[in-house]
């Protein structure tokens, strides 16, 4: 979509200076004393004015339309892993909600602050649904690996899914100017095995990192009514 966004505006660029050019030179004053002969309209100039900018408008439409829902499809609920993100001020908590795994039995969090950036932990190959909640103040949840990004908004819960495609770490932030320690709202993700995102989690059960956070409730009442 964004190439042919771009190749779409070179070409009505390249267009619009050719007729340019052709007009400069073409209908040039060759006479000091001559002047222009004056019309009032051209009706059938202004139609393809009017007519090819709906066009492009149109079929611009079409392929965003699709593009949209292609990056917005939903996964298999029976298979997708889930993970509540939060947003706060300042830095984010992930909930791996895994209590109807067998091989974990529990949900587990991992929470961030300032001075210590959180790790998102996701398994390759495997589909993660994002549901995005903020107690506070609006942010952004952006992993540029992923060429996408979310609105995290007090009162609403937003979702996306990603299927990881590519073992490594990789950077994410807050997308969303939210306040004064907003560029301090860093995460890293880091893509590992199945096996080794089990271990992960087992790790953090371990260490008693069990249940959910969400965040100061009282700002919040859509999570107070949810239960968390």
């Amino acid at each position: 979509m964004y190439v042919g966004s771009w190749i779409a505006a070179f070409i009505v660029g390249a267009l619009v200076l050719a007729i340019l050019i052709y007009s400069i030179i073409k209908f040039r004053r060759r006479d000091p004393n001559e002047v222009p002969r004056q019309v009032r309209y051209n009706l059938p100039m202004e139609f393809v004015y009017t007519l090819v900018p709906i066009v492009i408008v149109c079929v611009l439409f079409f392929y965003t339309v699709g593009t949209q829902n292609f990056v917005q499809a939903k996964a298999d609920t029976n298979t997708v892993h889930k993970i509540d993100v939060v947003g706060f001020k300042w830095s984010w908590a992930f909930n791996y909600k895994e209590a109807g795994n067998p091989a974990i039995g529990a949900d587990v969090n991992q929470i961030g602050t300032i001075e210590s950036p959180p790790t998102l932990v996701l398994p390759v190959n495997e589909p993660v649904r994002f549901t995005l909640y903020s107690p506070d103040v609006i942010h952004s949840f952006w992993v540029p690996s992923f060429y996408y990004k979310l609105d995290v908004i007090p009162g609403r819960s937003n979702t996306f899914d990603v299927t990881p495609t590519k073992l490594g770490t990789f950077a994410g932030k807050c997308a969303e100017l939210c306040g004064t320690y907003h560029s301090a709202m860093l995460f890293n993700v880091q893509i590992v095995t199945p096996q080794e995102y089990q271990a992960y989690l087992k790790g953090l059960q371990a260490q008693g990192q069990t249940g959910t956070f969400y965040g100061p409730l009282q700002n919040n009442p859509q999570l107070q009514k949810e239960g968390n």
